[in-house]
């Protein structure tokens, strides 16, 4: 087992008990069958009531789980064939944002998405899934050559936020992000995304404007980090447990206001615990939607996502 979390403790210590009976059953050649099925049984109620009940900060705690699928992994299990397209014919190649052309089942498709790195190097080199400009650049030149030959678009989120250092900002990080936004409202192709760990900030939008928005059930979709908003109001980041709670940033409260159209089902545990099966289920939301959208005309397609982004915040008081 690699990364454990402080509230996965008392299920990882008793998955280390179970093996070790299993061990010495097997070497000592004594059954201790009935003690391990009254643990093992223990060990899944344990499980579901941990992960049935988490807060919103340990949702947060499990989006950034270091084992965890990156959008890199997600177009290894899904794809057929992937071609990684590179820079954005201005400034650079950005490593923190993947982009080319795909085919899952046959469909030709474009797939982007933030990649972090499994160590600190990867990290570096990835900047930790903080893109800079150039790669929001190089995601709307690649979105435009969907555009050109009416190809489906699909991103997964997963960042902390876009790069906020001065040379980003020099660079025109705002103005990159705020691109892209309307150019994606515009863009006369399906696009479904996928926020897959941490969808944070504009970092999220600039790659975020769909007909369809998924969350998956352990990510995060928030306008800020809750450490970002602990440290605005309460001057003290060690109060982000609290600000994750007021930020209304889970799946299901996400769904519940009407701000994505779904939520992804994940393993208990995690999507780390199986990879394949959260895959799988990517792969059939996306084969469902690529099917629904593709035979809406142009003006249908665009009226659909207009009128999806001006419903988001009407409410009733009852």
């Amino acid at each position: 087992m690699g990364i454990v979390l402080e509230f996965e403790k008392p299920i990882i210590e008793l998955e280390n008990k179970i093996e070790e009976l299993q061990k010495f059953t097997s070497k000592e050649e004594i059954d201790l069958s009935d003690e391990i099925k009254k643990l093992s049984d223990r060990l899944e109620k344990l499980r579901k009531e941990t992960f049935s009940n988490l807060t919103s900060w340990q949702k947060v705690q499990l989006s950034r789980h270091p084992e965890r699928p990156y959008t890199l992994d997600y177009i290894g299990m899904i794809t057929e064939d992937f071609t990684e397209i590179h820079g954005d014919r201005h400034f650079a190649d950005d490593k923190a944002l993947i982009t080319g052309l795909a085919t899952v089942e046959g469909r030709r498709m474009v797939i982007m998405g933030h990649q972090k790195g499994r160590d600190m190097n990867e990290n570096l080199e990835r900047n930790f899934g903080c893109a800079h400009p150039e790669g929001y650049r190089k995601a709307m030149r690649v979105m435009d050559l969907a555009g050109k030959f009416g190809l489906p678009v699909v991103t997964f989120i997963d960042t902390p936020g876009a790069y906020p250092g001065i040379q980003a900002e020099e660079r025109g990080q705002a103005e990159a992000i705020a691109y892209n936004l309307r150019e994606m409202a515009g863009l006369p192709v399906p696009i479904i995304c996928f926020v897959i760990g941490e969808g944070g900030s504009g970092g999220a939008l600039g790659i975020g404007v769909g007909d369809k928005v998924y969350v998956l059930e352990n990510a995060y979709y928030s306008v800020i980090s809750p450490e970002g908003c602990a440290a605005i109001l309460w001057r003290d980041r060690a109060k982000a447990p609290s600000a994750a709670e007021s930020l209304k940033l889970t799946a299901p409260e996400l769904l519940e206001l009407g701000i994505i159209d779904g939520i992804i089902p994940e393993p208990l545990g995690g999507a780390h615990r199986n990879p394949e099966r959260t895959a799988k289920e990517i792969k059939r939301t996306i084969l469902e939607n690529i099917d629904a959208l593709s035979p809406l005309g142009k003006e249908e397609l665009l009226e659909h996502r207009y009128g999806k982004y001006r419903s988001i915040g009407f409410f009733k008081e009852g």
